[in-house]
């Protein structure tokens, strides 16, 4: 499916002044530059005329500075005024309230923009830094890798070009590498020898954080028989087709039945067998908080956008409504159509009803507690991340966390039905007051 035409809204000042973001460019030094000049006759010299040497300055340039490969610049060094590029813009479908017209919404547009909840270029730069890393990784990721060595090339570029500072910046979640049958949530936890292999469909998904507005982004990669690319199509054109669904005051219910028709008219035929791809039918997408993936504020739950049809008690009515901040993801399954948690948990995250402190008899535990508030708070962690910020013989402790419900554990989610095949693909979108920001959209997906 060709992606929604994009407007430019030129004729609002804001994106005006939002799409010229400062790359460093070449910049001229000019001393004095004089032109030609007639000099005083001088007695004596008849009526010849003198004339002064011009006098060239000598102009420096200054070198642009772009990013590096590996990526190991920090934007703020490329974007020196902190204006970012925004995403693709989309008009709301079917808008009856001219909204990228309206006097009113673009004034609410410029408050929503320096509003401290909302804060366009936070957003904006973990875009972009999700686009300059995962290009690098598109075009480096091979066959024969180890799983550690391409969640490494992935944060290591993502904690350097959002200049990583504690919650102010930084990895949103772990980086999830989860390959063929595996849809979801796995990451290699320390120790893990998985390679990837010729014959692999990898979905590689990971977040970037600034003052914790998260974006949240995925694409799938093939190694394997080209046939498979039919499936990667299916779930890119259903994850397009929730992008153009979504809007104020649309039904996430709407959203889920549109993202099936178009996931399942698709068919992938490996082998001279046909398999239908099916929209996974209890995987979904999300809204999203401050700090918080799924969109839960306190007591009060984020949003879920289906990926289905929903029926009888489970129809979800509630409507995306303006200002909101939501993961459109769909996967596709030529299996069952269904996941299961099976294999080794690599990905946690703290209970919203933890306590403040461990009040339990296991000291590791206590201070496994403080150490992941003190470096993760509400954000998702991996065991990877717990040997990052220098946490060692930690074991005993997590799993003491996990089962007193203070940590929750995520396990790798499986289509179960034997040679099934997923794919995955992801994008942040930012109800704005005058038009859909898709703030993690590029030049690749």
């Amino acid at each position: 499916m060709t992606p929604v035409a994009v407007p430019t809204l030129e004729d609002l000042s804001i994106a005006e002044k939002e799409k010229k973001p400062d790359v460093v460019e070449n910049e001229e030094e000019d001393g004095e530059d004089d032109d030609d000049v007639e000099g005083d006759e001088t007695p004596g010299a008849g009526d010849a005329k003198k004339k002064k040497k011009k006098k060239k300055s000598k102009k420096k340039k200054s070198a642009a500075l772009t990013q590096s490969e590996p990526p190991r610049v920090g934007l703020s060094k490329i974007f020196k005024n902190g204006v970012y590029p925004a995403g693709q813009e989309v008009e709301y479908k079917n808008d009856t309230t001219s909204r990228i017209t309206s006097a009113e919404m673009r004034e609410k547009e410029r408050l929503a923009q320096d509003d401290p909840s909302t804060r366009y270029q936070n957003i904006r730069k973990a875009g972009e830094v999700h686009r300059q890393v995962r290009a690098y990784a598109q075009k480096n990721i091979k066959p024969g890798m180890k799983m550690v060595d391409i969640a490494d090339m992935i944060e290591n570029g993502t904690r350097a070009l959002v200049e990583e500072n504690g919650f102010d910046s930084g990895i949103g979640f772990p980086t999830g590498l989860s390959v063929n049958e595996v849809a979801a949530h796995y990451t290699p936890n320390p120790g893990d020898t998985k390679v990837l292999n010729n014959g692999d469909v990898m979905k590689v998904d990971f977040g970037v954080h600034v003052n914790g507005r998260i974006v949240d982004s995925a694409f799938t990669l093939n190694f394997g028989d080209p046939a498979w690319d039919k499936l990667l199509e299916a779930v890119k054109d259903a994850t397009n087709t929730g992008i153009s669904e979504a809007g104020i005051d649309v039904r996430l219910c709407d959203v889920g039945e549109a993202i099936q028709e178009v996931m399942e008219s698709y068919e992938v035929e490996v082998n001279g067998k046909t398999y239908p791809v099916k929209s996974i039918s209890n995987l979904n997408g999300h809204s999203i908080a401050p700090y918080s993936i799924h969109g839960g504020v306190g007591e009060k739950p984020g949003k879920s956008v289906p990926i289905v049809k929903q029926h009888g008690s489970s129809i979800d009515t509630q409507k995306m409504e303006e200002g909101e901040y939501f993961a459109i993801e769909t996967f596709g399954s030529t299996g069952k159509g269904r996941v299961d948690e099976q294999g080794a948990c690599s990905h946690y995250a703290l209970s919203q009803h933890a306590p403040e402190r461990y009040t339990g008899h296991h000291q590791s535990a206590k201070t496994l507690l403080a150490s992941i508030r003190r470096n993760f708070g509400s954000l998702p962690f991996c065991r990877r991340y717990l040997e990052h910020v220098g946490e060692k013989n930690y074991l005993l402790a997590l799993n003491t966390l996990v089962k007193e419900n203070i940590v929750l554990d995520y396990p790798p989610l499986v289509d179960p039905q034997p040679g099934a095949m997923t794919a995955q693909f992801e994008h942040t979108i930012l109800l704005r007051p005058t038009c859909k920001e898709v703030v993690s959209r590029g030049d690749d997906y």
